[in-house]
This record gives structure tokens, sequence and C-alpha cells, in this order.
């Protein structure tokens, strides 16, 4: 375990239903499937011992398709969720020890979340929604107007200040929760499928303005996403996930030149490797190189033209 992690999640389990503690304990102790905790106890498993670190600056990547677990995972970062078993950890805190009061603190000053559907508030101006948090923290208002002011033009959105939401396209509206998630000044980003509802164009566009922010404010992210060309694009490290469980975690070079298994193999089948794929990963040293055996290559009239 690294002792710098920003966050850290050791062997953590989700068991939706009324006997989950019931069911948790028969997983333990006799190693059940998930069709038969589902067929013996009514549960179903949401996450099945997730364990991984985040660092300081990364943006980790959690993939998987529809059910595989990442937004229940991502939930339980902040405790939206309780986990059934398992331990987290944020900015070196057990966030399961945290009464009420101290989780609010942590949610309002260390953590942003950004969702896919933004929940912007209608009747409130795009200035007064990325105000909002610094509101919640009774910050004054010729401060907060200061803040957002700064944070609308981080993601271009300078002029647009006394629109309200219904006024603005989707990529719009979306770089205005991203703005209001900056607003605090959180030390973690929590990214719950952001772009997925958008159209290719703006989706790359948002990518592309996030990944510059990303590297210039240094913010550690969990970047929840269903694509893999997504998540390769913009991840420091992708961990896919599959029934709940974390099936491997890796660069994108790793994910996709060194698949885990078939599963993660099919979801890279169609990945070009070409820019993925560096020069240091292929190379050998030059003793190696010339101690093996090679063979001469016949070559073709046609190559050789």
């Amino acid at each position: 375990m690294n002792d710098d992690a920003v966050i850290r999640l050791d062997g953590v389990w989700k068991v939706f239903g009324e006997r989950a503690e019931e069911a948790m304990e028969a997983i333990q102790q006799r190693n059940l499937s998930k069709a038969e905790v589902l067929g013996e106890f009514g549960c179903v498993i949401g996450i099945a011992d997730c364990s991984f670190e985040v660092q300081k600056g990364e943006i980790f990547c959690v993939m998987g398709l529809s059910g595989s677990g990442k937004s229940t995972m991502v939930r339980h970062i902040n405790r939206l969720i309780e986990p059934t078993a398992g331990d987290i950890q944020v900015l070196g805190r057990d966030v399961l020890a945290l009464n009420a009061e101290e989780l609010r603190e942590m949610r309002a000053v260390n953590l942003g979340m950004v969702f896919q559907h933004m929940a912007l508030l209608p009747h409130r101006t795009v200035r007064d929604n990325v105000a909002f948090p610094l509101q919640i923290r009774g910050e004054s208002k010729s401060r907060r107007w200061e803040v957002s002011q700064r944070c609308l033009e981080r993601v271009d959105l300078q002029g647009y200040e006394d629109r309200f939401p219904r006024e603005l396209s989707g990529g719009m509206q979306q770089r205005v929760g991203l703005a209001r998630a900056l607003a605090s000044d959180p030390d973690v980003l929590l990214m719950d499928e952001p772009f997925s509802a958008l159209d290719p164009l703006i989706r790359r566009q948002l990518q592309d303005q996030f990944m510059a922010l990303s590297a210039e404010l240094g913010k550690t992210t969990v970047f929840i996403t269903h694509d893999l060309d997504e998540a390769i694009r913009i991840g420091t490290r992708i961990a896919i996930m599959k029934d709940g469980r974390i099936v491997q975690i890796g660069t994108p070079e790793e994910i996709v030149t060194e698949p885990a298994d078939d599963y993660v193999r099919d979801f890279v089948e169609g990945i070009s490797k070409l820019k993925l794929v560096f020069a240091h990963s292929i190379m050998v040293p030059l003793a190696e190189y010339q101690a093996k055996d090679w063979e001469d290559l016949a070559v073709s009239p046609r190559a050789a033209h």
C-alpha cells in the first residue's frame, strides 16, 4: 500500500437487500457467487471485494458495461452509499468513521462530484448555480461571485453568467456542472459518466477541456465511463469492472497490450495500438538482441520494389 494515496479502497463490498448482512457472512464463509446470493438470500451484489488506490493528480478511470458496479463504487468514496464490508480512506481519513457533520464537511470542502445529469437548479442563473456550494459554506456574496466568475472563465462560459440552465445547450450545462464542482476547490473530483449523454464532437471538446483543467489544477479524479475509448484517452490508469468486481487495473497501454482475460480482450479488440504502444515497451537490451538466432527473411520481388 502506498502511504501517499489520496483515495484507498480495501476489500469493499456492497450487498443490496434486507438480508445483506446474512448474505455477506455466507459469501465470506462459503464463497457464494452472485447468482447463488440472489437465489438463496434475495440479495444483489453491487460491488465485490474492490481494492485500489488513486494517487495525487491522477485521473483514475473506472469503466465497465451497464450494471458492472462502477457508479455504485464511486458513490462509496463520498459515502452516498454505505458499504456492507471493507475500508475506505480519503486524504488519510477513515471515511466510514466520520460522523454526519464531518462527512458533510468533507463533501463540501474536499470532494466535488459531477453527474451525468447535472441537476442544475432551474430557478437560479448560471452564476448562482456555480456559486451554490460556496453559499452552503456561508461565503459572502462578493466572494461567491468572484469565484463563480473565475470558474466560468475556466470552462469558457464568460458572458453566460445571467442565463438560466434552460437557455443553454447540453454541453454548456455540463460545463456549468464542472464549474460548480471546481468552485469549492476540492482536492478530489468524482465524475460519474459526465459526458456520456453528449454528441460525439461536443463530448470530445469537453474531454479536451477537462484534461487541460486537470493538468492545470492538478486535481485527483475518479472518472466513471462505459466508453473504453474515453477511458484510454483521458485516463492515467484504468480499472475495468465486471459483475461488481475489478478484473484489471493498468495504464491504457497495459490494458490494451496485456488484457487480463477474455472479457478485457474483447473490450480492447478494436482499439488501435498506434498511439498507445511506446518504444520502451518493445525495446530489448542490445546484448539480448544480438544473442538471438535471427533467421534470414526471404524478400519477395514485389517487396523489393
